[in-house]
Protein backbone atom coordinates (compact mmCIF):
# COMPACT_ATOMS: atom_id res chain seq x y z
CA UNK A 1 0.00 0.00 0.00
CA UNK A 2 1.13 3.54 -0.70
CA UNK A 3 -0.54 4.94 2.43
CA UNK A 4 1.71 6.51 5.02
CA UNK A 5 -0.04 6.41 8.40
CA UNK A 6 1.24 9.65 9.91
CA UNK A 7 -0.43 9.68 13.35
CA UNK A 8 -3.53 8.41 15.11
CA UNK A 9 -6.06 11.22 15.61
CA UNK A 10 -8.29 11.55 18.70
CA UNK A 11 -11.76 10.03 18.43
CA UNK A 12 -14.79 12.34 18.29
CA UNK A 13 -15.57 11.35 21.89
CA UNK A 14 -12.09 12.45 23.00
CA UNK A 15 -12.30 15.80 21.18
CA UNK A 16 -15.83 16.44 22.47
CA UNK A 17 -14.71 15.58 26.01
CA UNK A 18 -11.85 18.08 25.81
CA UNK A 19 -13.97 20.78 24.16
CA UNK A 20 -17.51 20.14 25.41
CA UNK A 21 -20.56 22.09 24.33
CA UNK A 22 -21.80 23.98 27.43
CA UNK A 23 -25.25 22.95 28.62
CA UNK A 24 -26.80 26.35 27.92
CA UNK A 25 -25.59 26.21 24.31
CA UNK A 26 -26.96 22.67 23.95
CA UNK A 27 -30.36 24.08 24.93
CA UNK A 28 -30.05 26.77 22.24
CA UNK A 29 -29.27 24.07 19.68
CA UNK A 30 -32.25 21.96 20.75
CA UNK A 31 -34.58 24.93 20.30
CA UNK A 32 -33.08 25.90 16.93
CA UNK A 33 -33.21 22.30 15.67
CA UNK A 34 -36.90 22.17 16.49
CA UNK A 35 -37.61 25.49 14.74
CA UNK A 36 -35.78 24.38 11.59
CA UNK A 37 -37.49 20.98 11.63
CA UNK A 38 -40.87 22.69 11.85
CA UNK A 39 -40.09 24.59 8.65
CA UNK A 40 -39.11 21.41 6.79
CA UNK A 41 -42.21 19.55 7.95
CA UNK A 42 -44.52 22.47 7.18
CA UNK A 43 -45.56 23.15 10.78
CA UNK A 44 -43.94 26.59 10.55
CA UNK A 45 -44.29 29.08 7.69
CA UNK A 46 -40.95 30.71 8.42
CA UNK A 47 -38.32 30.77 5.67
CA UNK A 48 -34.74 29.49 6.00
CA UNK A 49 -31.82 31.69 4.96
CA UNK A 50 -28.56 29.73 5.07
CA UNK A 51 -25.96 32.43 4.64
CA UNK A 52 -22.27 33.01 5.21
CA UNK A 53 -18.75 32.58 3.82
CA UNK A 54 -17.93 30.08 1.11
CA UNK A 55 -15.37 28.66 3.54
CA UNK A 56 -14.81 29.49 7.21
CA UNK A 57 -11.13 30.31 6.96
CA UNK A 58 -10.60 32.61 9.97
CA UNK A 59 -12.26 32.30 13.38
CA UNK A 60 -12.26 36.02 14.19
CA UNK A 61 -13.76 37.24 10.91
CA UNK A 62 -16.29 34.38 10.79
CA UNK A 63 -17.48 35.10 14.33
CA UNK A 64 -17.66 38.82 13.62
CA UNK A 65 -19.83 38.07 10.58
CA UNK A 66 -22.14 35.82 12.59
CA UNK A 67 -22.43 38.34 15.42
CA UNK A 68 -23.60 40.92 12.86
CA UNK A 69 -25.99 38.31 11.47
CA UNK A 70 -27.48 37.75 14.92
CA UNK A 71 -28.49 41.42 15.13
CA UNK A 72 -30.25 41.14 11.78
CA UNK A 73 -31.90 37.92 12.95
CA UNK A 74 -33.52 39.79 15.82
CA UNK A 75 -35.27 42.07 13.32
CA UNK A 76 -36.57 39.32 11.01
CA UNK A 77 -37.08 36.40 13.42
CA UNK A 78 -40.87 36.48 13.07
CA UNK A 79 -40.54 35.60 9.36
CA UNK A 80 -37.07 34.11 8.80
CA UNK A 81 -34.65 31.70 10.43
CA UNK A 82 -31.07 32.73 9.69
CA UNK A 83 -28.61 29.84 9.68
CA UNK A 84 -24.96 30.92 9.41
CA UNK A 85 -22.70 28.95 7.12
CA UNK A 86 -19.60 27.75 8.97
CA UNK A 87 -18.19 25.54 6.25
CA UNK A 88 -15.01 23.96 7.60
CA UNK A 89 -14.43 21.47 4.76
CA UNK A 90 -14.01 22.80 1.23
CA UNK A 91 -14.49 20.32 -1.65
CA UNK A 92 -12.07 20.95 -4.51
CA UNK A 93 -12.90 19.83 -8.03
CA UNK A 94 -9.31 18.90 -8.90
CA UNK A 95 -8.11 18.25 -5.34
CA UNK A 96 -5.92 21.35 -5.47
CA UNK A 97 -6.20 24.45 -3.30
CA UNK A 98 -7.32 25.34 0.22
CA UNK A 99 -9.49 22.51 1.58
CA UNK A 100 -10.82 24.20 4.70
CA UNK A 101 -9.91 24.76 8.31
CA UNK A 102 -9.92 21.03 9.11
CA UNK A 103 -6.97 20.63 6.75
CA UNK A 104 -5.27 23.95 7.41
CA UNK A 105 -6.21 25.95 10.52
CA UNK A 106 -3.80 28.51 9.10
CA UNK A 107 -4.33 28.71 5.31
CA UNK A 108 -0.75 29.87 4.83
CA UNK A 109 0.78 26.88 6.63
CA UNK A 110 0.95 23.14 6.00
CA UNK A 111 -1.96 20.82 6.83
CA UNK A 112 -2.41 19.93 10.52
CA UNK A 113 -5.45 17.73 11.03
CA UNK A 114 -5.32 17.53 14.82
CA UNK A 115 -5.16 21.31 15.11
CA UNK A 116 -7.83 21.51 12.40
CA UNK A 117 -10.33 19.30 14.23
CA UNK A 118 -9.84 21.38 17.38
CA UNK A 119 -10.08 24.69 15.48
CA UNK A 120 -13.28 23.54 13.77
CA UNK A 121 -14.99 22.67 17.03
CA UNK A 122 -13.78 25.76 18.90
CA UNK A 123 -15.00 28.07 16.13
CA UNK A 124 -18.47 26.53 16.06
CA UNK A 125 -18.81 26.77 19.85
CA UNK A 126 -17.55 30.37 19.93
CA UNK A 127 -20.03 31.33 17.22
CA UNK A 128 -22.97 30.03 19.27
CA UNK A 129 -21.68 31.72 22.43
CA UNK A 130 -21.36 35.11 20.74
CA UNK A 131 -24.46 35.03 18.52
CA UNK A 132 -26.97 32.52 19.86
CA UNK A 133 -27.15 31.07 16.33
CA UNK A 134 -26.35 27.43 15.56
CA UNK A 135 -24.83 26.84 12.15
CA UNK A 136 -24.73 24.82 8.95
CA UNK A 137 -21.69 22.95 7.69
CA UNK A 138 -21.03 20.65 4.74
CA UNK A 139 -20.35 16.98 5.41
CA UNK A 140 -17.45 16.37 3.08
CA UNK A 141 -16.10 13.49 5.17
CA UNK A 142 -18.80 11.23 6.71
CA UNK A 143 -16.38 9.88 9.31
CA UNK A 144 -15.90 13.42 10.68
CA UNK A 145 -19.61 14.00 11.34
CA UNK A 146 -19.45 13.03 15.01
CA UNK A 147 -16.86 15.73 15.75
CA UNK A 148 -19.73 18.21 15.27
CA UNK A 149 -22.93 16.15 15.61
CA UNK A 150 -23.81 17.80 18.94
CA UNK A 151 -23.33 21.32 17.51
CA UNK A 152 -24.74 21.61 13.98
CA UNK A 153 -28.36 22.44 13.17
CA UNK A 154 -28.12 21.92 9.40
CA UNK A 155 -25.90 19.80 7.16
CA UNK A 156 -25.37 20.10 3.40
CA UNK A 157 -24.31 17.21 1.18
CA UNK A 158 -22.44 18.55 -1.84
CA UNK A 159 -22.90 17.91 -5.54
CA UNK A 160 -19.91 15.56 -5.70
CA UNK A 161 -20.91 13.64 -2.54
CA UNK A 162 -24.63 13.16 -3.14
CA UNK A 163 -24.19 9.92 -5.13
CA UNK A 164 -21.88 8.38 -2.53
CA UNK A 165 -23.39 5.51 -0.53
CA UNK A 166 -21.59 6.36 2.71
CA UNK A 167 -22.87 9.94 2.67
CA UNK A 168 -26.44 8.79 2.10
CA UNK A 169 -26.33 6.17 4.84
CA UNK A 170 -24.67 8.51 7.34
CA UNK A 171 -27.38 11.14 6.78
CA UNK A 172 -29.97 8.46 7.58
CA UNK A 173 -28.69 8.61 11.16
CA UNK A 174 -28.93 12.40 11.57
CA UNK A 175 -31.51 14.07 13.80
CA UNK A 176 -31.16 17.46 12.06
CA UNK A 177 -32.15 18.83 8.65
CA UNK A 178 -29.91 17.71 5.80
CA UNK A 179 -29.93 19.12 2.26
CA UNK A 180 -28.96 16.88 -0.66
CA UNK A 181 -27.67 18.94 -3.59
CA UNK A 182 -28.27 17.90 -7.17
CA UNK A 183 -25.10 16.42 -8.72
CA UNK A 184 -22.98 18.54 -11.06
CA UNK A 185 -24.66 16.77 -14.00
CA UNK A 186 -27.98 18.27 -12.88
CA UNK A 187 -29.79 14.91 -12.74
CA UNK A 188 -32.67 15.53 -10.33
CA UNK A 189 -33.46 11.82 -10.01
CA UNK A 190 -30.01 11.20 -8.48
CA UNK A 191 -30.74 13.87 -5.86
CA UNK A 192 -34.20 12.47 -5.10
CA UNK A 193 -32.85 8.91 -4.84
CA UNK A 194 -30.33 10.24 -2.33
CA UNK A 195 -33.16 11.81 -0.30
CA UNK A 196 -35.07 8.51 -0.44
CA UNK A 197 -32.05 6.55 0.80
CA UNK A 198 -31.38 8.97 3.66
CA UNK A 199 -35.02 8.98 4.78
CA UNK A 200 -34.98 5.22 5.36
CA UNK A 201 -33.25 3.01 7.99
CA UNK A 202 -30.00 1.22 7.21
CA UNK A 203 -27.35 -1.07 8.67
CA UNK A 204 -23.73 -0.40 7.71
CA UNK A 205 -20.15 -0.01 8.96
CA UNK A 206 -19.26 3.38 10.44
CA UNK A 207 -15.98 4.29 12.17
CA UNK A 208 -15.25 0.61 12.81
CA UNK A 209 -18.70 -0.15 14.21
CA UNK A 210 -21.69 -2.05 12.91
CA UNK A 211 -24.45 0.55 13.19
CA UNK A 212 -28.19 0.84 12.57
CA UNK A 213 -30.06 4.03 11.72
CA UNK A 214 -33.75 4.93 11.79
CA UNK A 215 -33.86 7.24 8.76
CA UNK A 216 -33.95 11.03 8.64
CA UNK A 217 -37.31 12.44 7.53
CA UNK A 218 -35.83 15.98 7.49
CA UNK A 219 -33.68 15.15 4.45
CA UNK A 220 -34.60 17.37 1.49
CA UNK A 221 -33.34 18.65 -1.86
CA UNK A 222 -31.05 21.56 -2.75
CA UNK A 223 -30.94 22.96 -6.28
CA UNK A 224 -27.50 24.40 -7.07
CA UNK A 225 -27.45 24.45 -10.88
CA UNK A 226 -25.55 22.10 -13.17
CA UNK A 227 -22.70 21.92 -15.67
CA UNK A 228 -23.20 20.38 -19.11
CA UNK A 229 -20.69 18.37 -21.15
CA UNK A 230 -19.35 21.58 -22.69
CA UNK A 231 -18.60 23.04 -19.27
CA UNK A 232 -21.44 25.58 -19.44
CA UNK A 233 -23.47 26.41 -16.36
CA UNK A 234 -27.17 25.52 -16.43
CA UNK A 235 -29.31 27.18 -13.74
CA UNK A 236 -32.18 25.24 -12.18
CA UNK A 237 -33.89 27.83 -9.95
CA UNK A 238 -36.45 29.08 -12.49
CA UNK A 239 -40.21 28.64 -12.10
CA UNK A 240 -40.24 25.77 -14.62
CA UNK A 241 -37.45 23.96 -12.74
CA UNK A 242 -39.35 24.23 -9.47
CA UNK A 243 -42.51 22.87 -11.11
CA UNK A 244 -40.51 19.95 -12.52
CA UNK A 245 -39.08 19.13 -9.10
CA UNK A 246 -42.56 19.36 -7.61
CA UNK A 247 -43.82 16.89 -10.21
CA UNK A 248 -40.93 14.49 -9.53
CA UNK A 249 -41.51 14.68 -5.78
CA UNK A 250 -45.13 13.71 -6.45
CA UNK A 251 -44.01 10.46 -8.10
CA UNK A 252 -41.87 9.32 -5.15
CA UNK A 253 -42.79 8.17 -1.67
CA UNK A 254 -40.88 10.86 0.21
CA UNK A 255 -41.66 12.49 3.54
CA UNK A 256 -41.80 16.26 3.93
CA UNK A 257 -41.22 17.45 0.33
CA UNK A 258 -38.94 20.47 0.66
CA UNK A 259 -36.35 22.31 -1.39
CA UNK A 260 -33.69 24.93 -0.70
CA UNK A 261 -32.26 27.00 -3.57
CA UNK A 262 -28.51 27.56 -3.66
CA UNK A 263 -28.17 30.98 -5.29
CA UNK A 264 -24.48 30.67 -6.13
CA UNK A 265 -22.37 27.91 -7.73
CA UNK A 266 -23.74 26.84 -11.13
CA UNK A 267 -26.98 28.76 -10.59
CA UNK A 268 -25.06 32.04 -10.72
CA UNK A 269 -22.07 30.83 -12.71
CA UNK A 270 -20.15 31.97 -9.61
CA UNK A 271 -21.06 35.55 -10.49
CA UNK A 272 -21.65 36.33 -6.82
CA UNK A 273 -23.55 39.57 -7.39
CA UNK A 274 -26.21 37.62 -9.32
CA UNK A 275 -27.29 35.97 -6.07
CA UNK A 276 -29.41 39.02 -5.28
CA UNK A 277 -31.40 38.71 -8.52
CA UNK A 278 -31.68 34.93 -8.22
CA UNK A 279 -33.03 35.02 -4.67
CA UNK A 280 -35.60 37.64 -5.64
CA UNK A 281 -36.74 35.54 -8.60
CA UNK A 282 -37.16 32.53 -6.31
CA UNK A 283 -39.20 34.61 -3.86
CA UNK A 284 -41.36 35.84 -6.76
CA UNK A 285 -41.96 32.25 -7.93
CA UNK A 286 -43.18 31.41 -4.42
CA UNK A 287 -45.68 34.26 -4.68
CA UNK A 288 -46.98 33.00 -8.05
CA UNK A 289 -47.64 29.41 -6.99
CA UNK A 290 -49.03 28.06 -3.74
CA UNK A 291 -47.44 24.68 -4.48
CA UNK A 292 -44.00 26.21 -5.08
CA UNK A 293 -44.46 28.31 -1.94
CA UNK A 294 -45.00 25.09 0.03
CA UNK A 295 -42.06 23.31 -1.62
CA UNK A 296 -39.33 25.98 -1.44
CA UNK A 297 -38.40 26.34 2.23
CA UNK A 298 -35.24 28.40 1.97
CA UNK A 299 -32.25 29.78 0.11
CA UNK A 300 -28.47 29.48 0.40
CA UNK A 301 -26.33 32.58 -0.06
CA UNK A 302 -22.53 32.94 -0.05
CA UNK A 303 -21.68 36.11 1.83
CA UNK A 304 -18.82 37.55 3.90
CA UNK A 305 -17.69 40.83 5.41
CA UNK A 306 -16.00 42.02 2.19
CA UNK A 307 -17.33 41.21 -1.29
CA UNK A 308 -15.44 39.16 -3.86
CA UNK A 309 -12.49 36.89 -3.17
CA UNK A 310 -8.73 36.97 -2.82
CA UNK A 311 -5.82 34.56 -3.01
CA UNK A 312 -4.55 32.87 0.14
CA UNK A 313 -2.39 35.42 1.90
CA UNK A 314 -4.20 38.34 0.26
CA UNK A 315 -4.42 40.05 3.64
CA UNK A 316 -7.98 41.45 3.43
CA UNK A 317 -9.81 40.66 6.66
CA UNK A 318 -13.20 39.03 6.07
CA UNK A 319 -12.74 38.42 2.33
CA UNK A 320 -13.16 34.92 0.90
CA UNK A 321 -10.08 32.91 -0.10
CA UNK A 322 -12.24 30.47 -2.08
CA UNK A 323 -15.37 31.36 -4.10
CA UNK A 324 -16.37 35.05 -4.32
CA UNK A 325 -19.09 36.19 -1.89
CA UNK A 326 -21.54 39.05 -1.48
CA UNK A 327 -20.32 41.79 0.86
CA UNK A 328 -22.00 42.58 4.16
CA UNK A 329 -24.03 45.61 3.10
CA UNK A 330 -25.62 43.85 0.12
CA UNK A 331 -26.24 40.75 2.22
CA UNK A 332 -28.00 42.65 5.00
CA UNK A 333 -30.19 44.48 2.50
CA UNK A 334 -31.05 41.19 0.76
CA UNK A 335 -32.14 39.57 4.03
CA UNK A 336 -34.53 42.44 4.72
CA UNK A 337 -35.85 42.16 1.15
CA UNK A 338 -36.50 38.42 1.68
CA UNK A 339 -38.41 39.22 4.86
CA UNK A 340 -40.55 41.71 2.92
CA UNK A 341 -41.58 38.95 0.48
CA UNK A 342 -42.73 36.88 3.44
Amino acid sequence: MSFEFVKKLPTPEEIRGTFPLPRELAEIKKKRDREIADVITGKSQKFLVIIGPCSADNEDSVCEYITRLAKVNERVRDKLILIPRIYTNKPRTTGEGYKGIVHQPDPEKKPDFLAGLIAMRKMHIRAIQESGLTAADEMLYPENWRYLSDILSYVAIGARSVEDQQHRLTVSGFDVAAGMKNPTSGDLSVMLNSVYAAQHPHSFIYRGWEVKTTGNELTHTVLRGATNKHGNNIPNYHYEDLNLLLEMYGKMDLKNPACVIDSNHSNSGKQFEQQIRIVKEVMHSRKLSRDIHSLVKGVMIESYLVEGCQKVGGGVYGKSITDPCLGWEDSERLIYDIAEYE
